[in-house]
């Protein structure tokens, strides 16, 4: 069994780990608080929430199979060294939780609160229904030959992916509206520091084992920790740089704006000048 060779190495593995945990959980806070503020979710693309749903819930079938599961455990250790250290720890598992039951929550308040003309795009279900199904093919795939840790690489892979598209629209969305209004910059700034740290944590136990398995061991992780940081980086310029709130107006023009719609369709027109 793999252990630690350095203690203040260990220690700093997992205090960056819970401060990971806490910034990435916390991050959900401020979209379900100005939500509940404002009573509409208006700004809030609700593609990115969906498909968020379908990471995180993939995402913690990955990090609870190889948190608790000794055969995965084993199959891990068979493929990359029996002294290899399990690359998901106890924050991993905690934070997936959370991540799945806030996100849901979130899409309960866009259930109820005022969405304007806002609906969830056909493609996204699309797309999440063919991940659904691929991940259901390669069950029954791993199923003769017991290949879990396979199994599980397809989970892990699949959240990469959607972590990779759940970005995708909001970025567009802030792009046709000129505006970020409505989308909250507390998530991103908190999903930024988490992102940092859980690098910065892969990289202690890197560091202590004097081996890179964790990073492509897992290479699910070091993807999640490096796309979430490059988008947000552009939801910070976006924000700050590009589509600043002084340029839109005052406080009262918020809410204004954020009801407006996000595309006008030639029918809308058509009704205007009638």
């Amino acid at each position: 069994m793999a252990s630690w060779n350095s203690i203040p190495l260990e220690v700093l593995y997992t205090s960056l780990g819970w401060i990971a945990f806490f910034s990435w959980s916390i991050s959900f806070y401020p979209q379900v608080i100005l939500n509940f503020r404002r009573k509409s979710v208006v700004g809030l693309n609700f593609d990115f929430v969906v498909l968020n749903l379908t990471k995180h819930s993939s995402y913690l079938i990955y990090n609870a199979s190889m948190f608790f599961s000794s055969v995965v455990q084993k199959q891990y250790r068979e493929k990359y060294g029996l002294n290899e250290m399990i690359p998901v720890a106890a924050n991993d598992v905690a934070f997936s939780i959370h991540a799945v039951l806030l996100t849901a929550f979130t899409l309960f308040q866009i259930a109820i609160y005022d969405r304007g003309n806002q609906k969830v795009s056909r493609t996204s279900v699309g797309i999440v229904c063919v991940a659904w199904l691929t991940v259901a093919v390669c069950v029954f795939i791993a199923l003769p030959s017991h290949s879990w840790l396979w199994l599980i690489s397809c989970f892990n892979t699949l959240q990469v992916v959607m972590t990779v598209i759940k970005y995708i629209p909001q970025a567009i969305m802030n792009f046709q509206r000129k505006s970020t209004i409505g989308f909250s910059i507390g998530n991103i700034l908190l999903d930024l520091l988490g992102g940092v740290t859980t690098y910065g944590q892969m990289a202690m136990q890197s560091i202590d084992q004097n081996s890179w398995v964790n990073f492509y061991g897992n290479i699910g992780k070091t993807l999640l920790s490096l796309v979430s940081i490059f988008f947000d980086i552009l939801f910070i310029l976006q924000h700050y740089v590009i589509y600043p709130a002084w340029k839109i107006g005052t406080s009262r023009d918020v809410d204004v704006i954020g009801k407006r719609p996000l595309l006008k369709t030639s029918d809308h027109e058509n009704k205007e000048d009638v």
